[in-house]
């Protein structure tokens, strides 16, 4: 089954919840604050590595201010998704940007997942297999209710086309 030229030519309709925004700042925090402490710590403690321990303490706050603050916006403005009659279509990436397609006869597993943060959030993440090594699609940054509903859409919808 060929790709409909117009989902081709045009970015999938829907962007993910902007709650992910919330959700992409929150985990370089975790990450981030604790090796600025970590940092912090040793460059008040251990003489000899006072230097070393600062420049790494000014990368950690640089590096996490620009997960933080850029790359949340930039995912948010090219994450999206669609489903059509025929395929599951998204974009993803914040630096190198992927599209993928999947019929819909091709679909054999839909499954939601949440982690904590997303949990937190009211955020759940929508995964859709095929039986190719290549065909999985991670929609990330829905809303909790959206990912249920689509995910029970989709599974009917295979269910109904008896996809294998």
């Amino acid at each position: 089954m060929a790709a409909t030229p117009e989902l081709l030519l045009r970015e999938p309709a829907h962007q993910v919840d902007r709650r992910s925004i919330t959700m992409w700042r929150m985990t370089p925090l975790l990450v981030g604050l604790p090796l600025l402490a970590a940092c912090v710590i040793v460059a008040s403690l251990v003489d000899q590595v006072r230097l070393i321990a600062l420049i790494a303490a000014i990368a950690c706050v640089l590096g996490t201010a620009f997960y933080v603050t850029v790359v949340p916006i930039w995912r948010y403005r090219f994450h999206r998704w669609e489903i059509s009659d025929e395929a599951v279509y998204t974009q993803s990436g914040w630096f190198t940007r992927s599209r993928v397609m999947i019929p819909i006869a091709r679909i054999q597993v839909v499954d939601t997942a949440a982690g904590p943060i997303e949990q937190l959030l009211n955020l759940a993440t929508l995964t859709v297999t095929t039986a190719s090594s290549a065909g999985t699609i991670r929609i990330v940054g829905l809303d909790s209710g959206v990912a249920r509903a689509t995910a029970a859409d989709l599974t009917a919808r295979t269910q109904a086309d008896d996809a294998t």
